[in-house]
């Protein structure tokens, strides 16, 4: 691996891929993408200085994924690509605005890593806080290369973040698929899931909520953001609180992929700049703090929606809505 030299605060891990998004016309185009890969540029357009472990294809397709992590500012983990081809993804939308996905990932760049690959880069960083991963990352056959990875960063004392967006429709095995994310998730100190991923769980509970409280009291996180479409988002303490808000004015969805990206982006960039420590949940939360952390991603995750594909706001854009928009809030 090459000696790795930035000052970055967060480190990513997981799949960068194309989506070939269907057009009404029946063409694909394809489009940057991958739950990870979203996520990584939309912390790093919102100003964080952002690594990419995973590596990427020396193909056509891996440049454009190279060159777009580039331009929005963040650093490669491994800046040589490698031979292994790019991971696909076909994306059809549906008439409410919700991707449909089937994915093309065996002999892929973005899988070609391990666990020691990774947790050498992090440790190569001094400014090193907090690691994000989750979505296909989560699979099962991928269990060796995270998990321990996982571990090493919990053990580091940096905030692990983990988004529980399930992909159950390319899982063969359920069940296992199931078991696999609940242990995965034992590692996190904040998870972040949606209504439709709690469903996936198959978690006791006649709401969304209590599901979502369910799930937080089973792991060792300390909070829980769960996203519950146009109706807002809540986050959800080891300490029992529960804080919900919501944009009053509608909005005009052009589609909903990368959504949820981009809210766990703006919810990781208030956090950092709140400076809290990975257990905060633990202890009580003000309202002040939850507003700024909820509005934060609201605001990122429905200027994403305004756009076709995932465009990540940036943090101008993002503030600037927030002076905008009026929130409902709760706690």
């Amino acid at each position: 691996m090459a000696q790795i030299n930035c000052s970055a605060q967060v480190a990513t891990a997981g799949e960068a891929l194309i989506d070939f998004i269907a057009n009404p016309d029946g063409r694909f185009e394809p489009c940057l993408g991958g739950a990870v890969y979203n996520l990584t540029r939309a912390i790093a357009r919102q100003g964080v200085a952002t690594l990419y472990l995973n590596p990427l294809s020396r193909d056509r397709f891996g440049r454009r994924l190279a060159q777009g992590l580039l331009d929005d500012g963040v650093h490669l983990a491994v800046p040589q690509p490698v031979l292994e081809v790019t991971s696909l993804a076909v994306v059809n939308v549906t008439d409410q605005g919700h991707p449909d996905y089937a994915f093309y990932r065996e002999g892929v760049a973005d899988r070609a890593t391990t666990a020691a690959a990774l947790t050498q880069a992090c440790a190569a960083l001094d400014n090193l806080s907090l690691v994000c991963t989750g979505a296909l990352a989560l699979s099962p056959d991928d269990a060796a290369v995270y998990l321990p990875w996982l571990a090493a960063q919990r053990e580091a004392g940096r905030t692990v973040v983990i988004d529980a967006n399930l992909r159950p429709s390319v899982m063969p095995d359920l069940d296992a698929y199931r078991r696999h994310v609940l242990a995965a998730l034992q590692y996190a100190d904040v998870i972040k899931a949606s209504d439709e991923d709690l469903l996936c769980l198959s978690l006791p509970g006649a709401s969304a909520l209590e599901q979502a409280q369910h799930l937080l009291q089973g792991t060792r996180a300390s909070v829980m953001a769960l996203t519950l479409g146009g109706a807002g988002a809540m986050l959800l303490t080891r300490q029992g609180q529960v804080f919900a808000a919501r944009e009053l004015e509608p909005i005009a969805v052009v589609d909903t992929v990368g959504a949820g990206d981009c809210f766990l982006a703006g919810l990781v960039v208030a956090m950092l700049a709140q400076k809290l420590p990975a257990g905060w949940g633990t202890e009580p939360v003000s309202d002040e703090v939850a507003k700024s952390l909820l509005t934060s991603a609201i605001a990122s995750a429905s200027l994403c929606v305004m756009r076709r594909g995932c465009v990540p706001p940036t943090r101008a854009e993002v503030l600037a809505r927030l002076a905008q928009v009026a929130y409902a809030f709760a706690s």
